[in-house]
Protein backbone atom coordinates (compact mmCIF):
# COMPACT_ATOMS: atom_id res chain seq x y z
CA UNK A 1 0.00 0.00 0.00
CA UNK A 2 2.80 2.40 0.90
CA UNK A 3 4.61 1.65 -2.36
CA UNK A 4 1.43 2.20 -4.38
CA UNK A 5 0.80 5.48 -2.59
CA UNK A 6 4.40 6.57 -3.20
CA UNK A 7 4.13 5.62 -6.87
CA UNK A 8 0.91 7.58 -7.29
CA UNK A 9 2.46 10.53 -5.48
CA UNK A 10 5.47 10.48 -7.80
CA UNK A 11 3.22 10.24 -10.85
CA UNK A 12 1.08 13.14 -9.64
CA UNK A 13 4.16 15.25 -8.93
CA UNK A 14 5.56 14.42 -12.36
CA UNK A 15 2.36 15.45 -14.15
CA UNK A 16 2.07 18.65 -12.09
CA UNK A 17 5.68 19.57 -12.86
CA UNK A 18 5.17 18.99 -16.58
CA UNK A 19 1.96 21.04 -16.53
CA UNK A 20 3.60 24.00 -14.79
CA UNK A 21 6.63 23.71 -17.09
CA UNK A 22 4.35 23.75 -20.14
CA UNK A 23 2.76 27.01 -18.92
CA UNK A 24 6.14 28.68 -18.41
CA UNK A 25 7.52 27.42 -21.71
CA UNK A 26 4.51 28.44 -23.78
CA UNK A 27 3.89 31.89 -22.34
CA UNK A 28 7.58 32.82 -22.26
CA UNK A 29 7.41 33.29 -26.01
CA UNK A 30 5.27 36.39 -25.49
CA UNK A 31 8.16 37.97 -23.58
CA UNK A 32 10.53 37.60 -26.54
CA UNK A 33 10.73 40.55 -28.93
CA UNK A 34 9.90 39.75 -32.52
CA UNK A 35 6.84 39.05 -34.61
CA UNK A 36 6.38 35.49 -36.02
CA UNK A 37 4.29 36.88 -38.87
CA UNK A 38 7.11 39.23 -39.89
CA UNK A 39 9.49 36.25 -39.90
CA UNK A 40 7.14 34.17 -42.06
CA UNK A 41 6.69 37.01 -44.55
CA UNK A 42 10.29 38.22 -44.45
CA UNK A 43 11.69 39.81 -47.58
CA UNK A 44 8.27 40.90 -48.80
CA UNK A 45 5.87 43.76 -48.51
CA UNK A 46 2.85 41.78 -47.40
CA UNK A 47 -0.67 42.87 -47.99
CA UNK A 48 -3.21 42.90 -45.19
CA UNK A 49 -4.82 39.79 -46.73
CA UNK A 50 -1.50 37.90 -46.64
CA UNK A 51 -0.89 38.87 -43.02
CA UNK A 52 -4.41 37.80 -42.06
CA UNK A 53 -4.04 34.47 -43.88
CA UNK A 54 -0.73 33.59 -42.22
CA UNK A 55 -1.99 34.73 -38.82
CA UNK A 56 -5.03 32.48 -39.11
CA UNK A 57 -3.05 29.52 -40.51
CA UNK A 58 -0.71 29.47 -37.50
CA UNK A 59 -3.43 30.29 -34.97
CA UNK A 60 -1.82 33.60 -34.04
CA UNK A 61 -5.14 35.41 -34.17
CA UNK A 62 -6.45 33.51 -31.13
CA UNK A 63 -6.16 34.78 -27.52
CA UNK A 64 -3.03 33.60 -25.71
CA UNK A 65 -4.91 31.27 -23.35
CA UNK A 66 -6.73 29.67 -26.27
CA UNK A 67 -3.47 29.17 -28.16
CA UNK A 68 -2.05 27.47 -25.04
CA UNK A 69 -4.90 24.99 -24.65
CA UNK A 70 -4.83 24.25 -28.38
CA UNK A 71 -1.09 23.55 -28.10
CA UNK A 72 -1.56 21.51 -24.91
CA UNK A 73 -4.25 19.39 -26.53
CA UNK A 74 -1.97 18.77 -29.49
CA UNK A 75 0.71 17.34 -27.20
CA UNK A 76 -1.51 14.34 -26.46
CA UNK A 77 -1.95 13.58 -30.16
CA UNK A 78 1.63 14.25 -31.24
CA UNK A 79 0.72 17.57 -32.86
CA UNK A 80 3.40 20.00 -31.66
CA UNK A 81 2.47 22.74 -34.08
CA UNK A 82 4.09 23.87 -37.31
CA UNK A 83 7.67 25.05 -37.66
CA UNK A 84 8.02 28.62 -38.87
CA UNK A 85 11.37 28.09 -40.59
CA UNK A 86 10.81 24.64 -42.10
CA UNK A 87 7.09 25.11 -42.88
CA UNK A 88 6.30 21.56 -41.75
CA UNK A 89 5.06 19.78 -38.62
CA UNK A 90 7.35 20.14 -35.61
CA UNK A 91 7.00 16.41 -34.95
CA UNK A 92 8.56 15.62 -38.33
CA UNK A 93 11.36 18.13 -37.80
CA UNK A 94 12.24 16.64 -34.39
CA UNK A 95 11.92 13.07 -35.61
CA UNK A 96 14.52 13.68 -38.31
CA UNK A 97 16.98 15.01 -35.71
CA UNK A 98 16.20 12.55 -32.89
CA UNK A 99 18.49 9.62 -33.88
CA UNK A 100 21.61 11.80 -33.81
CA UNK A 101 20.91 13.41 -30.44
CA UNK A 102 19.63 10.17 -28.89
CA UNK A 103 22.74 8.31 -30.04
CA UNK A 104 24.98 11.09 -28.78
CA UNK A 105 23.33 11.10 -25.33
CA UNK A 106 23.26 7.29 -25.01
CA UNK A 107 26.92 6.82 -25.93
CA UNK A 108 27.90 9.73 -23.67
CA UNK A 109 25.92 8.20 -20.81
CA UNK A 110 27.71 4.86 -21.30
CA UNK A 111 31.11 6.57 -21.26
CA UNK A 112 30.17 8.56 -18.16
CA UNK A 113 28.93 5.45 -16.37
CA UNK A 114 31.91 3.25 -17.23
CA UNK A 115 34.80 5.69 -16.80
CA UNK A 116 33.20 7.87 -14.12
CA UNK A 117 32.37 4.92 -11.88
CA UNK A 118 35.73 3.27 -12.56
CA UNK A 119 37.67 6.42 -11.69
CA UNK A 120 35.67 6.97 -8.51
CA UNK A 121 36.00 3.37 -7.33
CA UNK A 122 39.74 3.24 -7.97
CA UNK A 123 40.31 6.57 -6.20
CA UNK A 124 38.25 5.50 -3.18
CA UNK A 125 39.97 2.11 -2.83
CA UNK A 126 43.41 3.75 -3.14
CA UNK A 127 42.56 6.70 -0.92
CA UNK A 128 45.57 8.75 0.15
CA UNK A 129 47.96 7.11 -2.33
CA UNK A 130 49.52 8.50 -5.50
CA UNK A 131 46.81 6.66 -7.49
CA UNK A 132 44.08 8.59 -5.67
CA UNK A 133 45.88 11.91 -6.16
CA UNK A 134 46.45 11.19 -9.86
CA UNK A 135 42.80 10.28 -10.46
CA UNK A 136 41.49 13.32 -8.59
CA UNK A 137 43.92 15.66 -10.39
CA UNK A 138 43.00 14.18 -13.77
CA UNK A 139 39.29 14.55 -13.06
CA UNK A 140 39.81 18.16 -11.96
CA UNK A 141 41.70 18.96 -15.17
CA UNK A 142 39.01 17.33 -17.34
CA UNK A 143 36.32 19.24 -15.47
CA UNK A 144 38.02 22.54 -16.27
CA UNK A 145 38.05 21.92 -20.05
CA UNK A 146 35.08 23.56 -21.87
CA UNK A 147 33.18 21.32 -24.26
CA UNK A 148 34.17 23.19 -27.42
CA UNK A 149 37.87 23.09 -26.42
CA UNK A 150 37.62 19.33 -25.80
CA UNK A 151 35.97 18.96 -29.21
CA UNK A 152 38.78 20.85 -30.97
CA UNK A 153 41.44 18.82 -29.17
CA UNK A 154 39.79 15.47 -29.95
CA UNK A 155 39.32 16.40 -33.61
CA UNK A 156 42.93 17.55 -33.94
CA UNK A 157 44.41 14.39 -32.35
CA UNK A 158 42.10 11.47 -33.17
CA UNK A 159 40.65 12.69 -36.48
CA UNK A 160 43.42 14.78 -38.08
CA UNK A 161 46.62 13.28 -36.64
CA UNK A 162 45.66 9.63 -36.20
CA UNK A 163 42.73 9.42 -38.61
CA UNK A 164 40.87 6.96 -36.40
CA UNK A 165 37.50 8.70 -36.41
CA UNK A 166 35.63 11.09 -38.72
CA UNK A 167 35.34 14.68 -37.56
CA UNK A 168 32.24 15.91 -39.36
CA UNK A 169 28.70 14.75 -40.05
CA UNK A 170 26.66 11.76 -38.90
CA UNK A 171 27.45 9.25 -41.65
CA UNK A 172 24.99 6.79 -43.18
CA UNK A 173 23.58 3.71 -41.51
CA UNK A 174 23.63 2.63 -37.87
CA UNK A 175 27.27 1.57 -37.42
CA UNK A 176 28.56 4.51 -39.42
CA UNK A 177 26.49 6.78 -37.17
CA UNK A 178 28.01 5.16 -34.07
CA UNK A 179 31.52 5.66 -35.49
CA UNK A 180 30.79 9.33 -36.21
CA UNK A 181 29.44 9.83 -32.68
CA UNK A 182 32.43 8.45 -30.76
CA UNK A 183 34.41 11.70 -30.63
CA UNK A 184 31.37 13.97 -30.03
CA UNK A 185 30.19 11.66 -27.25
CA UNK A 186 33.61 11.72 -25.59
CA UNK A 187 33.75 15.52 -25.81
CA UNK A 188 30.26 15.74 -24.28
CA UNK A 189 30.99 13.18 -21.56
CA UNK A 190 34.28 14.55 -20.20
CA UNK A 191 32.87 17.14 -17.80
CA UNK A 192 30.16 14.78 -16.56
CA UNK A 193 32.64 11.97 -15.94
CA UNK A 194 34.20 14.30 -13.39
CA UNK A 195 30.93 14.73 -11.50
CA UNK A 196 30.16 11.01 -11.41
CA UNK A 197 33.76 10.11 -10.54
CA UNK A 198 33.94 12.54 -7.62
CA UNK A 199 30.46 11.58 -6.38
CA UNK A 200 31.44 7.90 -6.48
CA UNK A 201 34.67 8.52 -4.61
CA UNK A 202 32.99 10.60 -1.89
CA UNK A 203 30.11 8.14 -1.43
CA UNK A 204 32.42 5.12 -1.18
CA UNK A 205 34.79 6.81 1.25
CA UNK A 206 31.80 7.71 3.41
CA UNK A 207 30.54 4.12 3.38
CA UNK A 208 33.96 2.66 4.19
CA UNK A 209 33.95 4.56 7.48
CA UNK A 210 30.59 3.13 8.54
CA UNK A 211 30.21 0.59 11.33
CA UNK A 212 28.55 -2.09 9.18
CA UNK A 213 31.65 -2.23 6.97
CA UNK A 214 33.88 -2.79 10.00
CA UNK A 215 31.54 -5.54 11.20
CA UNK A 216 31.58 -7.24 7.79
CA UNK A 217 35.38 -7.11 7.75
CA UNK A 218 35.63 -8.56 11.27
CA UNK A 219 33.45 -11.49 10.20
CA UNK A 220 36.12 -12.60 7.77
CA UNK A 221 34.67 -11.41 4.47
CA UNK A 222 37.21 -10.74 1.77
CA UNK A 223 37.91 -7.16 0.68
CA UNK A 224 36.17 -7.77 -2.63
CA UNK A 225 33.05 -9.02 -0.86
CA UNK A 226 33.02 -6.08 1.54
CA UNK A 227 33.43 -3.58 -1.28
CA UNK A 228 30.79 -5.12 -3.56
CA UNK A 229 28.16 -5.97 -0.95
CA UNK A 230 28.52 -3.26 1.68
CA UNK A 231 30.41 -0.32 0.19
CA UNK A 232 29.59 0.01 -3.49
CA UNK A 233 25.95 -1.06 -3.23
CA UNK A 234 25.22 1.40 -0.42
CA UNK A 235 26.99 4.12 -2.41
CA UNK A 236 24.68 3.75 -5.41
CA UNK A 237 22.00 6.02 -3.92
CA UNK A 238 23.97 9.29 -4.09
CA UNK A 239 25.59 8.21 -7.36
CA UNK A 240 22.19 7.66 -8.99
CA UNK A 241 20.97 11.01 -7.68
CA UNK A 242 23.89 12.83 -9.30
CA UNK A 243 23.52 10.83 -12.51
CA UNK A 244 19.83 11.67 -12.79
CA UNK A 245 20.63 15.37 -12.63
CA UNK A 246 22.97 15.03 -15.62
CA UNK A 247 20.28 14.10 -18.14
CA UNK A 248 19.07 17.63 -18.81
CA UNK A 249 22.68 18.81 -18.90
CA UNK A 250 23.55 16.30 -21.61
CA UNK A 251 20.61 17.34 -23.77
CA UNK A 252 21.37 21.06 -23.42
CA UNK A 253 25.16 20.73 -23.76
CA UNK A 254 24.74 18.68 -26.92
CA UNK A 255 24.07 21.93 -28.84
CA UNK A 256 27.72 23.02 -28.57
CA UNK A 257 29.07 19.59 -29.46
CA UNK A 258 26.70 19.10 -32.40
CA UNK A 259 27.75 22.46 -33.82
CA UNK A 260 31.47 21.65 -33.42
CA UNK A 261 31.13 18.29 -35.19
CA UNK A 262 28.57 19.37 -37.80
CA UNK A 263 25.84 17.07 -36.47
CA UNK A 264 22.23 17.79 -37.34
CA UNK A 265 20.73 17.05 -33.95
CA UNK A 266 18.14 18.64 -31.70
CA UNK A 267 20.72 20.69 -29.82
CA UNK A 268 21.82 22.45 -32.99
CA UNK A 269 18.18 22.75 -34.03
CA UNK A 270 17.37 24.48 -30.72
CA UNK A 271 20.08 27.10 -31.26
CA UNK A 272 18.92 27.76 -34.83
CA UNK A 273 15.28 27.96 -33.77
CA UNK A 274 16.01 30.48 -31.01
CA UNK A 275 17.98 32.62 -33.47
CA UNK A 276 15.16 32.49 -36.03
CA UNK A 277 12.29 32.90 -33.55
CA UNK A 278 10.85 29.50 -34.44
CA UNK A 279 8.73 29.37 -31.29
CA UNK A 280 6.95 26.02 -31.90
CA UNK A 281 10.26 24.17 -32.23
CA UNK A 282 11.80 25.93 -29.21
CA UNK A 283 8.75 25.09 -27.11
CA UNK A 284 8.75 21.44 -28.15
CA UNK A 285 12.46 20.89 -27.46
CA UNK A 286 12.31 22.78 -24.14
CA UNK A 287 9.39 20.67 -22.96
CA UNK A 288 11.18 17.51 -24.10
CA UNK A 289 14.25 18.44 -22.03
CA UNK A 290 12.11 19.12 -18.96
CA UNK A 291 10.19 15.86 -19.45
CA UNK A 292 13.40 13.84 -19.76
CA UNK A 293 14.82 15.44 -16.62
CA UNK A 294 11.64 14.90 -14.58
CA UNK A 295 11.06 11.32 -15.76
CA UNK A 296 14.64 10.21 -15.15
CA UNK A 297 14.68 11.73 -11.66
CA UNK A 298 11.33 10.08 -10.88
CA UNK A 299 12.80 6.73 -11.96
CA UNK A 300 15.84 7.35 -9.74
CA UNK A 301 13.56 8.08 -6.78
CA UNK A 302 11.63 4.86 -7.39
CA UNK A 303 14.85 2.83 -7.64
CA UNK A 304 16.25 4.18 -4.36
CA UNK A 305 14.22 1.82 -2.09
CA UNK A 306 15.28 -1.17 -4.22
CA UNK A 307 18.93 -0.24 -3.92
CA UNK A 308 18.81 0.83 -0.28
CA UNK A 309 15.83 -0.67 1.63
CA UNK A 310 16.69 1.62 4.57
CA UNK A 311 15.38 4.63 2.62
CA UNK A 312 12.01 2.91 2.22
CA UNK A 313 11.96 2.00 5.89
CA UNK A 314 12.78 5.58 6.82
CA UNK A 315 10.00 6.89 4.60
CA UNK A 316 7.57 4.43 6.15
CA UNK A 317 8.56 5.50 9.64
CA UNK A 318 7.78 9.10 8.87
Amino acid sequence: MNRTRALLGKLGGLLLTLFLASILIFFSRFLVPGDPVAFLLRGRKPSEEAVAMVTEQYGLDLPAWQQYFHWLGGLFTGDLGRSLQYRQDVTSVLWDRLPVTLGLVVISALLITIFGLLAGVVAALKRGTWVDRTVVTTLTVFGAIPGFVAAIGLIGFFAVQLGWFPSFGAGEGFWDLVRHLILPSLALALAYMVLVGKATRSAMIDQMSREHVEVATSRGLTRAQVVSRHVFRNSLGPILTVSGMLVAGLLVSSAIIETAFGLSGMGQLLVQSVDRLDFPVVQAISLLVVAAFVVVNAIVDLLQPLIDPRSAAGAGAR
